[in-house]
């Protein structure tokens, strides 16, 4: 083996430890959330927010003062909360926080944290962290030496990670997941609403195949109310739901037939399923819109992974794709994946839009 320098024996090493300890983000990340520093501070107002006050608002103990101190400090250099020099301040708030002359203040990453923020992604936070997730990645090395074709999820619990939530319904576990897929409804359709509404022009009826409880479809209904909207999705996920105004609730199994519309609308669907198993559904997708006259589209909201050409982007849609690799045997895609899952399908041509973030916009046509 190579003898390393010095300087490049040190890189190294660092850049190993830094890999073992990037948990350490997520979790002091979500030890924030849970004590609720990102409402604390946002509550404060907008000047910076001294440790002292915090931790009394906190209702911790003051000899926890110092652990604080350093949980922030983390979170500080992670780029969560800033550090600001404290404004003038009567007498009486000097004497009480006189050894204190800098507070915290939101960022943008952490306003999204906040629990009363309508796009809050804190639910989100949770239900990726969650402890029966985290085990799972214990039975991956296992799972890869074996003829096991389960997702590693399943191996090491023994149902399907859709299974597991819908016998644990009434668990804190289904309830923050369920929360979080509505909090990512509300986030999707506000950026779509705000850069891409157009996609909607014309679109007299639309399907949200595979669309749960109806949380992007009641938003685009409120949106456009002369628009037919349905939600699609297995019967007992939608049997006790109730049709309201322009909104209704439609059972089946999108693998045999789907309802017909102007547009139909997959939002984190396809990224759960194999490759063949995308093509299945995409060919119904194609019956759907071709059954009347006026030929539709479908809209697909997923990643196209090196959409987004900065390394945090690109890495975050990597852990993602080990994330739906674990959880249901599912994967993330490059435009090269997409482009041969639509033809594959039998449809002309496509359109991607970069204007989610980490995700995109993709419109396929007949």
């Amino acid at each position: 083996m190579e003898v390393l320098e010095a300087k490049d024996l040190l890189e190294a090493q660092s850049h190993v430890w830094n890999q073992i300890f990037i948990f350490t983000k997520s979790m002091a990340l979500k030890c924030a959330v849970q004590l609720g520093i990102p409402d604390a501070i946002d509550r404060h107002g907008p000047n910076p927010m001294p440790l002292s006050r915090l931790v009394s608002a906190l209702e911790l103990p003051l000899e926890k003062t110092p652990y604080i101190y350093r949980l922030m400090r983390v979170l500080v250099h992670s780029g969560f909360f800033l550090t600001q020099k404290l404004s003038e301040q009567n007498d009486e708030d000097q004497e009480e926080e006189e050894e204190e002359d800098h507070g915290y203040v939101l960022t943008n990453s952490s306003r999204l944290l906040v629990k009363t923020n309508p796009l809050t992604l804190a639910p989100f936070l949770f239900s990726t962290l969650t402890p029966p997730l985290l085990d799972s990645w214990s039975s991956l090395p296992a799972w890869l030496q074996s003829e096991d074709q389960t997702p590693p999820f399943e191996s090491a619990h023994g149902v399907s990670f859709w299974e597991y939530m819908g016998s644990n319904k009434s668990s804190e576990g289904a309830a923050v997941f369920d929360a979080s897929l509505a909090s990512d409804a509300k986030f999707v359709v506000s950026v779509l609403m705000e850069k891409c509404k157009g996609v909607f022009d014309g679109v007299g009826s639309l399907v949200d195949v595979g669309g749960g409880t109806g949380n992007v479809t009641k938003c685009i209904a409120q949106a456009f109310p002369e628009m037919e909207c349905t939600v699609f999705d297995l019967p007992k996920v939608v049997a006790d739901l109730k049709a309201e105004g322009n909104l209704k609730f439609v059972g089946g199994d999108m693998f045999k037939s789907i309802p017909p519309a102007d547009a139909l609308l997959l939002k984190w669907v396809l990224h759960d399923w194999s490759d063949e198993e995308c093509v299945k559904i995409l060919k119904k997708c194609k019956e759907a819109i071709n059954r009347n006259e006026k030929k539709g589209k479908v809209m697909v909201i997923d990643m196209v992974v090196g959409n987004n050409k900065t390394d945090a982007s690109i890495e975050t849609q990597l852990f993602f794709d080990m994330m739906v690799m674990l959880m249901v045997g599912g994967k993330e895609r490059d435009e090269k994946e997409w482009a041969h899952l639509i033809i594959e399908a039998g449809f002309s041509g496509y359109n991607i839009f970069p204007i989610l973030g980490l995700r995109s916009l993709i419109e396929i046509y007949p």
